[in-house]
């Protein structure tokens, strides 16, 4: 069996996100996620895809990604401080996500980013918004992929807790 990845190629893998200018990770998945190669319902970006053509189990590789390209660059007016006692005692946690509505009913996420005795502050840009990182990537498997994981692009019996990797990734 060929354990090298190619089109229609199921890949499972575990990463972490490292800021380039600090070294700092940023974010660690160890929960293997999987992909069909050259999928049309890519869940990593094509950048990292592209580098991970032709590497088989047990390669490790690093991406280097700007994520201004990915997310845009860091919106100030997504930033709010206001006093604690203005905070429901559930957000007053760093790394909490809070849901907020605007006046058309849309709503956006925010990350509990600051906390100090008197404030908190609240950020709805995307944590690695303006930020060039590392992405390093490790190969655990690679297979054929079946029909319907060709047509999803993943596998089928896959069901973390997005939700939860998220929030992990996020306080990470």
């Amino acid at each position: 069996m060929n354990n090298t990845i190619t089109e229609n190629k199921l890949v499972e893998l575990t990463y972490e996100i490292t800021d380039k200018k600090t070294n700092d990770t940023l974010i660690k998945i160890e929960y293997p996620i999987g992909y069909v190669h050259g999928s049309e319902n890519p869940v990593l970006s094509s950048d990292v895809t592209s580098q991970l053509s032709g590497k088989s189990v047990g390669d490790v590789i690093a991406v280097p990604i700007d994520c201004t390209q990915l997310y845009g660059e860091r919106d100030e007016s997504l930033v709010f401080t206001d006093l604690i006692e203005n905070v429901p005692e559930d957000y007053r946690e760093i790394g909490t996500t809070i849901t907020m509505e605007n006046d058309k009913g849309e709503s956006k996420n925010f990350l509990v980013t600051r906390m100090d005795d008197k404030t908190l502050t609240v950020d709805g840009n995307n944590p690695l918004c303006g930020r060039e990182v590392i992405f390093n990537l490790k190969v655990l498997s690679v297979r054929d992929a079946t029909d319907e994981e060709i047509a999803i692009g993943g596998k089928t019996d896959a069901d973390p807790d997005i939700e939860e990797l998220l929030q992990q990734a996020e306080q990470n």
